[in-house]
């Protein structure tokens, strides 16, 4: 319990509109009424390295999240925001490496220093392969990848979340609770054999490494699996790869709540399928929480219903 009852949350909403311009207005909104964390959403294009004006990303620029095609776009999508004062969890996976180097560049253009940079990216490129399909490289140089961001965040980024290994898609896609957890362990697992393999000690990187679940409706399984996904991970670190800092044992999770549950008929309904979620999440142990909006069935989260 002290892990996350000992200090307030942050409060971040999901927020990403077609250009970096509209984006950066809506973050400054969200600060300027007490968030101290931003989370973004990346476009179909971004997510799958593609430019704006390339001819497959036509009719799909900015639609699911915003579109960042150069260092110009992401000073404008952080412009007038302090970068030391907010941390800032990034949706993003195969070109996590290249979206986290504009972030860093960004900083130091406003004068911070990359070792105050809080934040997460996503970075997980196994689930993409099971449950998206936004993969760009094959799964080794993937992997490889992620293991030079391991490296590089250690040495650079100290206090980055390197990866958040999501179990989250896989459950969209329809895992049972069971399923979700064996395939998200297993994808850790193979991301810790890696960075091993690379020849990073497993204390260096194990405590930064982070996880993201569902949390449905059935709060008592629910709850049951945060246990269970604890225990196993710490077991896994301990027993196979002989981590020593407790903090290597540790399984950090964020939690959203499910989207493939909401409706688009009666979306208010969604209001109490999403309190209930959440409070399975809560009483799960969950360090982190997103809470889907009751129209996220149709589209992205107007103001109203965020």
């Amino acid at each position: 319990p002290s892990m996350y009852t000992g200090r307030p949350w942050t409060m971040r909403q999901y927020a990403g509109f077609g250009t970096a311009t509209e984006s950066n207005a809506r973050y400054q909104q969200l600060i300027a009424n007490g968030t101290m964390g931003l989370s973004v959403a990346f476009d179909l294009p971004t997510q799958m390295g593609h430019d704006s004006d390339a001819p497959i990303a036509s009719g799909e620029v900015g639609k699911v999240g915003v579109a960042i095609d150069s260092i110009d776009d992401m000073r404008v999508l952080f412009g007038g925001i302090p970068l030391d004062k907010v941390s800032t969890s990034m949706t993003i996976n195969a070109p996590a490496a290249l979206l986290l180097l504009l972030y860093q560049l960004v900083a130091e253009e406003q004068g911070v220093s990359a070792d105050k940079l809080t934040g997460t990216i996503q970075n997980d490129v196994l689930k993409e392969y099971i449950a998206r399909g936004t993969y760009i490289f094959p799964p080794k140089p993937s992997l490889r990848l992620i293991a030079d961001i391991f490296k590089y965040c250690k040495a650079e980024i100290p206090k980055w979340n390197t990866i958040s290994i999501s179990g989250y898609h896989m459950a969209e896609a329809g895992a049972s609770p069971a399923q979700e957890i064996a395939f998200t362990l297993a994808d850790g697992i193979e991301y810790v054999r890696t960075a091993v393999a690379a020849g990073m000690d497993v204390d260096d990187f194990a405590p930064r490494l982070s996880f993201f679940f569902v949390a449905r409706t059935t709060i008592l399984e629910e709850v049951a699996k945060f246990r269970a996904a604890r225990r196993i991970w710490a077991r896994v670190m301990k027993e196979e790869f002989g981590a020593k800092n407790p903090k290597s044992l540790m399984l950090r999770f964020h939690t959203q709540t499910a989207g493939v549950q909401l409706t688009a008929q009666q979306p208010e309904v969604n209001l109490v399928r999403v309190a209930v979620q959440g409070l399975a999440a809560v009483l799960g142990g969950t360090q982190s929480l997103h809470t889907n909006s009751f129209d996220e069935a149709i589209a992205l989260p107007t103001d109203k219903s965020a």
